[in-house]
């Protein structure tokens, strides 16, 4: 295996030590990366959090008091949005978070947010809205006896029982929050056991609820287990995945919280009652096992403008249980829709086919039995996160490997170079573009890798071609605040113009672009960005109707 890897790394430029075994950080570096941005990772295990380029080195960190609460995200001005895991007694399955902490270029903690008690705790997820609030999934402790008012036969009844609510933070001070909306799993219930509850119904006759029956037990409290949250701005829904019931959810973020916790009101009409669901009809008595589609599923999102597919759903399908054997997919569907965010109610719910799918040659060997996630690139290279195995992988559209990392980050910080790693388990590990907005007026120089005592190499990147003083001054946008109409003026015949909001989402494209209509689109902040054929970069903040 390792002369493999050494005539692989010798053949692309990557020469590594041969007196040392390589475990730990770059196994694979060649022609294809995609170099031009930086890998954002999070170890399970430990407090700190690394900022690498493809050759695996560290250019920036920010530490924390607490191990990761799973996901991170990278904000546009640089800050980290992370949570933590805290103790908690109560809530002891995978997937622990329970504070939510900003942390500054610098390392300064700005805002720190505690969900953590005997009866609630945040977990897994969360998401940043374009309005600077924060979308966090929560459990929520239910006693034998509501479970019993929901429907939910005896002999499936524990002591406790864990359901899940979605809350919209808005963040006060440094400590603060309020919750300015919310939705509960336990508000859409169904059951078709106990006729004198108010819930009950035909299971297949209710698609827009959750069956309280369905992959419950007596002993296991987390029975839902909801792993991946995700917004659609342009829709106004969130996309959840529920592990538990190997589906993902669409419910409306339009309602007020009263609306949501009903079957009326909101954009789409139905309150908080799920509008779309796919992955397992069983679910909601509408297939059989032999229909499902997703097995423990995790990091589900809409992709973005300007991937592949984008405007599609893409699921990390862990392939636990599939027929045919344990194995990882990345999966794309197009949700069935009779207009933008409505869709259609043939039962059980389509497609009946995916968009693309990625799986590895075999499939059996690529498999995460849990955590792990995927991104689709710009240029169509997917970043695979084995999460287990702290393994990070990047393929392209082709299926040919072209960048392997494995994490050197464990319990107790990183190990050195010829060791064996253990709990270097990370949730995900997005990657972003040197022109996102975080790295505007910043220089990243690049320092050692991760690794204690790391093997000598020749690794280089390919970066695109950094603008000179002049070449940033050539590009001007006007009026800057803008109300209607914003203009570009660019020394170039051929570029691509690209906007990213305050949460660092990508909400318009197009090549050649002189004039930028803005009318309705909401307040904030914006970074223009402009690619020259060549891989020049010019990038320019604006805001609309604030100065």
């Amino acid at each position: 295996m390792l002369s493999r890897l050494l005539l692989a790394a010798l053949g692309c430029g990557l020469v590594l030590n041969v007196q040392a075994q390589q475990t730990v950080g770059v196994q694979l570096h060649t022609a294809g990366s995609t170099d031009d941005g930086y890998v954002l990772l999070a170890p399970i295990q430990y407090t700190r959090t690394y900022l690498l380029d493809k050759c695996g080195r560290q250019v920036h960190s920010w530490n924390s008091a607490y191990k990761a609460g799973q996901a991170a995200y990278l904000l546009t001005d640089g800050t980290l949005l992370r949570p933590g895991a805290p103790p908690n007694t109560t809530f002891t399955a995978g997937g622990l978070g329970g504070i939510i902490e900003k942390i500054d270029w610098n390392g300064n903690v700005t805002w720190s947010y505690r969900i953590s008690s005997a009866t609630e705790c945040q977990h897994h997820d969360i998401r940043i809205l374009p309005n600077g609030n924060v979308l966090a999934l929560v459990w929520e402790t239910k006693t034998a006896a509501e479970a019993l008012a929901a429907g939910r036969t005896t002999n499936l009844i524990g002591s406790s029982t864990w359901s899940e609510k979605v809350v919209e933070l808005q963040p006060v001070g440094t400590n603060q929050a309020n919750i300015v909306w919310e939705w509960h799993a336990w508000d859409h219930l169904v059951q078709e056991a106990d006729p004198a509850r108010a819930n009950y119904a035909p299971v297949a006759q209710r698609p827009e609820r959750i069956n309280v029956n369905y992959a419950a037990t007596a002993n296991q409290p987390d029975w839902l287990h909801l792993n991946a949250i995700d917004y659609n701005p342009a829709l106004d829904q969130i996309l959840l995945s529920s592990h538990g019931m190997n589906e993902i959810w669409i419910i409306d973020h339009s309602t007020t919280t009263a609306q949501a916790a009903s079957s009326t009101g909101g954009g789409r009409g139905h309150g908080g009652d799920l509008l779309y669901r796919w992955g397992n009809p069983a679910a909601y008595s509408q297939g059989t096992t032999m229909a499902q589609r997703l097995f423990g599923q995790h990091n589900a999102l809409w992709l973005p403008a300007g991937v592949p597919f984008a405007g599609n759903i893409q699921v990390f399908n862990n392939g636990q249980g599939r027929p045919g054997g344990n194995s990882s997919s990345v999966d794309v569907l197009t949700p069935p829709e009779t207009a933008p965010g409505v869709y259609a109610t043939a039962l059980p719910y389509g497609p009946a086919t995916l968009a693309t799918t990625y799986a590895a040659t075999p499939p059996t060997s690529l498999y995460a039995q849990n955590i792990s996630g995927a991104q689709r690139l710009l240029n169509g290279n997917l970043l695979i996160c084995n999460g287990p195995a702290g393994r990070l992988l990047e393929v392209t559209s082709g299926g040919t490997l072209v960048w392997d990392y494995i994490n050197p980050v464990g319990s107790m910080g990183p190990v050195a170079q010829g060791a064996t790693p253990t709990q270097n388990i990370v949730f995900r590990a997005p990657f972003y573009p040197s022109s996102y907005a975080a790295f505007t007026g910043r220089t990243l120089p690049p320092g050692a890798p991760l690794e204690l005592n790391p093997t000598a190499t020749s690794c280089s990147l390919l970066l695109a071609t950094q603008p000179s003083a002049a070449d940033e001054a050539k590009l001007q946008l006007y009026p800057n605040p803008a109300a209607t109409k914003l203009t570009i003026t660019v020394p170039w015949a051929s570029y691509t113009v690209r906007v990213h909001n305050a949460a660092g989402q990508l909400v318009w494209q197009t090549p050649n672009g002189r004039e930028l209509l803005v009318a309705g689109w909401p307040a904030g902040l914006y970074v223009l960005s402009v690619q020259a054929t060549d891989g020049t970069v010019l990038r320019r903040k604006f805001s609309i109707g604030q100065p």
